[in-house]
């Protein structure tokens, strides 16, 4: 095993963990896991899949204005290094490369879930939506910063819990508003 390709620093005054100028927490990855159940199974699975693609959507919106930000990077050049720093937390392994830098649409595959592996590939049904909300929202910032009228949405298509080689998580745009489910949620 390598060490982690992230740069970890911890504050030694307060003990907190950040990358790339961004707070951090290390969990093991049971603990996260279990959380999601009890959420769904709280929540019911309809009701858990809304919220948690909101705040993944959120999430990956505000993780690329504070990235651009601190790295000076732009465009489609966040989208992907958010993609890249994905994989490299663990999450799996992310690739963007199915996305059209013009539309905003496509198709992000993710191969050695963390979700698949926690159920267990075969163990069937799709694992991955979790992660559903947070291409959108990443691509939604990029089209914010260049001035452009994407509206996007996102939904696992695939999952190698169903015994795909690997899971497929689309991009679309949606005529609606409800892609822009960041927005919406930073304006409260």
């Amino acid at each position: 095993m390598s060490a982690p390709a992230v740069e970890i620093s911890v504050d030694p005054g307060t003990g907190v963990w950040s990358t790339d100028g961004l707070p951090m927490l290390y969990v093991p990855r049971h603990f996260l896991m279990g959380l999601l159940r009890t959420t769904y199974e709280a929540l019911g699975a309809s009701l858990a899949e809304q919220r948690l693609y909101a705040a993944g959507y959120d999430a990956a919106f505000r993780w690329c204005g504070m990235e651009a930000a601190h790295l000076g990077l732009a465009g489609m050049d966040v989208f992907h290094f958010y993609m890249k720093r994905l994989s490299q937390r663990g999450w799996g392994l992310f690739d963007g490369a199915g996305i059209d830098p013009e539309t905003g649409t496509g198709v992000v595959t993710l191969r050695h879930s963390a979700f698949v592996a926690d159920a267990g590939v075969g163990a069937g049904g799709k694992r991955c939506g979790f992660c559903a909300g947070w291409a959108p929202g990443a691509l939604m910032w990029v089209g914010h910063t260049q001035g452009r009228a994407w509206n996007l949405t996102g939904y696992e298509s695939r999952c190698a819990a169903e015994g795909h080689a690997a899971c497929e998580l689309v991009v679309t745009q949606t005529g609606g508003t409800a892609g822009n489910m960041a927005a919406t949620s930073m304006a409260k």
